[in-house]
């Protein structure tokens, strides 16, 4: 579909909405990929997926979406022959953990989501890898336990260190008066003591570091020179030994990359299946019938940025007649029903329940074509006719039974005359090709037309008279007015003007004019 519908008609606006409820890049990704499908069976599943859902929140059972914090790093090195850190093995653990919650919720609840339940059929526990992960590391750390080897060395580790600092606490107290200040430090990983260097000959060891000031040195007594090795030594053997685990666990996660990245893939869906349901639940939207004969039936429908300020719309095509003529006052709420009829059928296709009342009935089309606003005539330099003409010329192109045709203000920006003919002959074109098409005007002609011509019907929207206000509700059959005269009059325009523009009216310009000449 052209992207040019998708802005006239706000869909990116509602997939912009839609975002704020998808959890990880993978449903955002999801949404912002989305458009609208064309094949009736794939929509079918993708409502009732989504009707589904929405009643899985509504009972108060959302389901327990695993995060994918970490996972997509995960991803672009899984296979590269990257060792994964503790961090990682961290966040996949979470992950697994997570899956297997959503995976038993699912089985729970497959009776009452059957197709929602389906995703989660093609995930995988992998419970020996996340067993493995589970007795190995623990808070983005290794444990103790991750291997024989690895506990003797740190239980070395942990005496060597132990009788390093017992050495370096007697020598601290030897030195103290001419240390710098009581606090045993670090440099290069070894332990030293702050001393003032002009006491520096008074202590036998190596300068390993001097302060910024120049009046400390920092200094390795000789007396644990051999102490220190022996910890260096034990420290690369637990690096030896850590990194050999994490290997394993690398290999190990290898073994289930395909998996893994299937449990991923299928969390993505499931976000962005949540997403839609909680934005069904938001906008109260409800999942419709699909027509694939380009019957349109909406009842007490809404536009989803509009909410409860928009007077309910009823609006039926494709029955007794596929081409819908509205009529009525300027800010009557005709631009806006061909809006709403328009986004509505967008989401329907996408998958998304939209705001109408149970029963209603939505067209699948291959192509939605709009002529809507000029704001694209005023990018590219064109008179409002020009941009019209050149809408129609493209719609013309490719409409068919499969098209839906929406056209605001038709015959408008050139001769009334011209423009009115111009737009019956439109009309008899779209009509001759099957295509469903609702158009506004204010011509009468049009209206007389659409009144004679088989599969052409008048609308109109309501307005009082009495308080020169519109209704904004949609009357299908009848033909509705401009009410200029009575609007005018309302307002105060001289009565003389009033009845002079009757007259007018009723007479035809040309008529009238020609009676001027010849006076």
């Amino acid at each position: 579909m052209n992207p040019n519908t998708f802005k006239r008609l706000n869909y990116e606006i509602i997939k912009q909405h839609l975002m704020e409820y998808a959890l990880s890049y993978l449903g955002k990704e999801r949404i912002e990929s989305m458009v609208p499908m064309t094949r009736k069976e794939e929509i079918r599943r993708s409502l009732d997926e989504t009707e589904q859902a929405k009643k899985l929140l509504e009972q108060g059972r959302g389901a327990p979406i695993p995060s994918l914090e970490g996972i997509r790093d995960i991803l672009d090195l899984l296979g590269s022959g990257y060792v994964f850190s503790e961090r990682n093995f961290s966040d996949i653990g979470q992950f697994l953990y997570s899956c297997t919650q959503l995976i038993r919720y699912m089985r729970s609840h497959a009776q009452a989501a059957p197709l929602v339940n389906m995703y989660a059929a093609d995930m995988n526990d992998l419970p020996a890898l996340q067993a493995e992960i589970e007795r190995c590391i623990r808070s983005g750390a290794i444990l103790d336990t991750a291997s024989k080897e690895l506990m003797k060395i740190r239980k070395k580790k942990a005496t060597a260190e132990e009788r390093l600092k017992s050495k370096l606490a007697s020598l601290a107290n030897r030195y103290r008066s001419v240390m710098q200040e009581n606090l045993i430090s670090m440099r290069g990983g070894h332990y030293v003591l702050p001393i003032k260097k002009e006491h520096r000959k008074l202590v036998k060891g190596s300068v390993l570091d001097e302060s910024a000031s120049g009046q400390t040195v920092y200094m390795e007594p000789h007396e644990i020179v051999e102490l220190q090795s022996q910890l260096s030594s034990l420290r690369r053997e637990e690096a030896d030994e850590e990194m050999k685990i994490l290997s394993e666990l690398t290999a190990m996660m290898e073994e289930n990359g395909d998996a893994f990245r299937k449990n991923v893939e299928q969390v993505g869906i499931y976000d962005f299946l949540f997403a839609k349901a909680k934005y069904g639940v938001e906008i109260g939207g409800t999942s419709v019938k699909l027509s694939g004969e380009g019957k349109i039936d909406l009842r007490e429908a809404r536009h989803p940025l509009l909410g409860n300020r928009m007077v309910p719309l009823h609006f039926i095509i494709g029955r007794a007649y596929n081409s819908l003529i509205i009529t009525g006052p300027n800010t009557g709420g005709k631009t806006l029903t061909l809006k709403t009829v328009g986004l509505l059928t967008l989401m329907a296709q996408s998958g998304l329940l939209v705001p109408a009342a149970e029963g209603s009935t939505l067209a699948v089309f291959t192509q939605i074509a709009v002529d809507i606003g000029d704001g694209q005539s005023l990018e590219n330099n064109l008179s409002t006719f020009s941009a019209h003409i050149r809408n129609m010329m493209e719609i013309l192109e490719s409409a068919d039974r499969s098209t839906l045709v929406l056209i605001d203000e038709m015959a408008t920006g050139t001769d009334p005359g011209e423009g009115v003919a111009l737009s019956v002959a439109i009309l008899e074109e779209l009509q001759r090709r099957g295509a469903t098409v609702a158009v506004t005007t204010h011509f009468n002609e049009i209206k007389n037309f659409a009144e004679a011509a088989e599969g052409f019907e008048n609308a109109r929207m309501e307005f009082d008279p009495a308080t020169l206000q519109p209704l904004y509700r949609l009357r299908i059959g009848e033909a509705g007015r401009s009410y200029a005269f009575l609007i005018a009059q309302k307002l105060g325009m001289p009565a003389g003007i009033i009845e002079r523009s009757r007259e007018i009216a009723s007479d035809g310009i040309g008529r009238t004019a020609d009676q001027v000449k010849t006076e």
